[in-house]
């Protein structure tokens, strides 16, 4: 064993014994409860002694909620104005949805580039006194959920970088597939990292492509044929902000403007935030720069296909945003439309399990004619990552989170619609939890087909065989979660919510059908 694969491996057990140590004494970070169960999975090779080990002692988040790793947002005034980290920072409150765990804003001034980035929501990292040391006319923000990288604080972003050529800041929504490969190849030859992001291997191939050519639009170029996986990233130099989108398309980038300044955006909410019109999404593989000079695009990554992630629709983006031209609303609601359909059932009452569900319940309930209600009501002041170590809190905090309405399901036949299952657990609850309130029949509708399959371009799926519905039938689930019924959307259904024939999707984390090759196994290689 050579010597830096020894000190690796010590100081990863020093980290999960740390982490253990914590959540033995209840000192319940999120820090502590991933290295203690970094220790069963480690350690157990993610046998099943390990993952119940995990169960039992709540390492698992108790959310098991899907989550997206990040959303990006930039700014370039044209008019010389200061105020760029101000209208990036509503950009990022609007965006919150997209990662809770960190998140940061980097502004340039006249070349000078400063930042500030820490752990927590967009408000509670930023107050007046930053957002007022923040001067410059054009910059970069970013909220962060972790699926590639720690979740630590030197995993924030935006990635600030000095190089030969000067000062390179990176905001990136994504995952690399190779990112690991790339980073062996530069550390062995003399390549220093102080993340654990692959967004500093990205990072690191523009600044080495910068040395050798004349603009960072063209080292930026130059980096893509490297990069396999999905990104929409915004990147700023000292005079300039670019906005690329990989050649998949498998993550969404609008571009919007003000009277005063263009704007990139992960999403069009974040453009309605802040009063800007909505221009266009960025071409898959496309390449803009704005500078003082204007705007210019880059179109020559472009033409190799479209595959945007189906589970933007699904989960991911805010209902009032349109991803590629198609309202993410009105997707939902044909979710449910279709989903109806194909699971008819006898029942007095529609509800869902909130947010995520809400929009495909209420399309159900039009294709039915089942009246919808509203049946659980929702707490939004904690977190969406939530672990308790005990069988019994484990339950309280679902209670904590979730509560019934009593009123509407008491003595009646329930239809529950919710985006997605993923290990059952939360589900399972969920139910019970109707049950309690005395609905004397539950149906189960998931908006989405069952995952059968990780992902490897963001979305935090678990290992293969986390997956419920890897090990069980539509049946076997059923019973597990407790439910009279279950129906998820087909894969033929799946492709109608985009509204219209022959739009091309990513949806691999159903089929296995993967937009490019993927190192497969069953945890997710890369991700």
């Amino acid at each position: 064993m050579n010597v830096r694969l020894s000190e690796r491996i010590l100081c990863q057990t020093r980290q999960i014994f740390a982490g253990i140590i914590c959540f033995r004494q209840e000192n319940l970070t999120q820090y502590g409860a991933k290295c203690a169960k970094k220790a069963c999975v480690w350690f157990g090779v993610n046998t099943p002694t390990a993952n119940s080990f995990c169960e039992r002692e709540g390492l698992f988040k108790m959310d098991e909620a899907l989550k997206e790793e990040c959303g990006v947002f930039g700014v370039y005034n044209y008019d010389g104005q200061q105020d760029a980290a101000n209208i990036i920072y509503y950009g990022l409150y609007a965006l919150q949805h997209r990662g809770q765990e960190c998140c940061g804003i980097a502004v340039n001034d006249d070349g000078t580039i400063i930042y500030h980035k820490d752990m927590g929501l967009v408000p509670e990292v930023f107050n007046d006194t930053i957002l007022n040391h923040l001067k410059g006319t054009m910059g970069i923000g970013h909220v962060r959920y972790s699926t590639s990288g720690s979740s630590l604080r030197e995993n924030a972003q935006p990635l600030v970088s000095k190089y030969k050529k000067g000062t390179l800041t990176i905001a990136h929504n994504g995952n690399i597939v190779n990112a690991h490969d790339l980073r062996k190849e530069f550390e062995d030859n003399g390549a220093i990292f102080q993340t654990t992001s692959d967004s500093e291997v990205i990072a690191y191939i523009i600044a080495r492509e910068r040395i050798k050519c004349h603009s960072i639009e063209e080292a930026i170029s130059r980096a893509i044929p490297y990069l396999k996986g999905s990104y929409s990233m915004v990147v700023m130099s000292p005079r300039k902000l670019i906005a690329v989108r990989d050649p998949w398309g498998i993550r969404p980038l609008s571009f919007g403007k003000t009277a005063h300044s263009y704007i990139f955006s992960s999403e069009t909410c974040g453009l309605d935030t802040v009063d800007a019109q909505f221009v266009r999404d960025l071409k898959p593989g496309e390449i803009v720069t704005i500078d003082k000079d204007g705007i210019r695009t880059d179109e020559s990554h472009c033409g190799g296909g479209h595959k945007i992630c189906i589970f933007e629709y699904i989960y991911f983006a805010r209902p009032d945003s349109v991803v590629e031209g198609i309202s993410v609303y009105d997707a939902r609601r044909r979710a449910g439309n279709f989903l109806s359909m194909e699971h008819p059932v006898d029942a007095d009452i529609v509800i869902a399990v909130p947010d995520s569900g809400t929009d495909a319940a209420i399309g159900y309930a039009e294709q039915s004619g089942i009246p919808y209600g509203v049946g659980l009501i929702k707490n939004r002041y904690i977190g969406r990552t939530f672990i308790q170590p005990t069988q019994q809190q484990r339950v309280r905090a679902v209670r904590i989170k979730l509560n019934a309405l009593k009123d509407t399901v008491r003595g009646k036949r329930v239809v529950m619609v919710d985006d997605s299952i993923v290990r059952g657990t939360t589900s399972q609850r969920i139910v019970q939890m109707i049950r309690d309130a005395g609905a004397t029949e539950v149906h189960m509708r998931i908006s989405c087909p069952p995952f059968l399959y990780p992902c490897y371009f963001g979305t935090d799926i678990p290992s293969q065989e986390m997956l419920i519905a890897v090990n069980h039938t539509v049946e076997e689930t059923c019973k597990i979660i407790g439910a009279d019924s279950l129906g998820y959307l087909s894969l033929e259904n799946l492709s109608r919510i985009l509204g219209g024939e022959g739009r091309d999707h990513c949806d691999a984390c159903f089929t296995g059908n993967y937009p490019m090759d993927v190192p497969f196994n069953a945890k997710g290689g890369a991700c």
